[in-house]
């Protein structure tokens, strides 16, 4: 459906929730939803992996193997990365990854791809992998209570989406970019109470969702998400009280004062329009030190 007829149906829904999901319901196709989630339900096709990761990046290299590392340590099997026109060292640190099939690499370049890169994964991908975690670069999925993400995730499998906060980290002060990787150069964070600190990001069983309704919710085809305590969520993310205390996400959003300059000037995955300065001063929340 077009979007923006499908944000004039879903925008009569007063449930911010139901209207949300109803938002990337028709923005999927209610009809396509249909014969999907019957697919779906008659396919037995045995996953490949028990957790993989989508994301899209424009000039992260110099990012990418702390944060494929990290995450490999906690239990991530594979990678599809989408590579959104980047003229950096992405592909060369990527190689490695590449040949040892542990990143799938997708070159996808234009404007505003965010969206049309996890519509892609999750067309291509469903049935490759139990759950499917929609992050960024900056973002760090780190378990609290168990030893690794998959340990968590075994407690969830009765839900479509698992939806987990972010915990986000300032410039510690950081003016100029230093050696070492991010979670060793920041470890000064916001209060966990924080407003930003409400956001989410979602883990998906791609068999129980059509996809993505921006970057932090996901379209249901059945079932109801969960927060981070295993509970049935029934409030919009911007309405709960962020948890940090099972898991959470590590948001990296400015990194150092020049990092961010860098970043600003990349643009922005879904708009036209650069980061202001705002976003730099909102996001420099260094209350707590590690």
């Amino acid at each position: 459906m077009n979007k923006a007829l499908a944000e004039i149906i879903a925008g009569v829904i007063p449930h911010k929730m139901t209207r949300n999901r109803w938002r990337g319901l028709l923005r999927y196709g209610v009809f396509k939803a249909m014969k999907l989630k019957w697919r779906m339900k008659h396919d037995n096709t045995s996953p490949q992996y028990y957790l993989a990761v989508c994301a899209i990046a424009k000039n992260e290299g110099p990012y990418f193997q702390e944060w494929i590392e990290w995450h490999r340590k906690q239990g991530v099997e594979k990678f599809y990365i989408y590579d959104n026109e980047s003229t950096d060292c992405t592909k060369e640190v990527l190689a490695p990854y590449i040949e040892s099939g542990v990143v799938e690499y997708t070159y996808f370049p234009g404007q505003k791809k965010q969206l049309a890169a996890y519509d892609d994964c999750f067309e291509r991908h469903r049935l490759e992998t139990r759950w499917l975690a929609i992050i960024d670069l900056d973002e760090f999925i780190v378990p609290i209570k168990d030893r690794s993400i998959p340990e968590f995730l075994h407690r969830m499998e009765k839900f479509p989406v698992v939806e987990i906060n972010w915990l986000v980290y300032g410039s510690s002060g950081a003016k100029t970019r230093e050696p070492g990787g991010v979670m060793e150069r920041f470890r000064k964070h916001s209060l966990p109470e924080h407003r930003l600190n409400t956001h989410v990001k979602s883990i998906v069983d791609p068999r129980r969702v059509c996809g993505m309704i921006g970057c932090h919710e996901a379209a249901r085809l059945s079932g109801k998400a969960a927060d981070s305590h295993g509970m049935p969520i029934k409030k919009h993310f911007g309405d709960r009280k962020p948890q940090q205390d099972v898991i959470r996400i590590n948001h990296y959003a400015i990194k150092s004062y020049e990092e961010f300059l860098s970043k600003r000037a990349r643009g922005r995955a879904r708009t036209k329009s650069l980061r202001g300065m705002e976003y730099f001063n909102s996001y420099d929340l260094n209350d707590i030190e590690e």
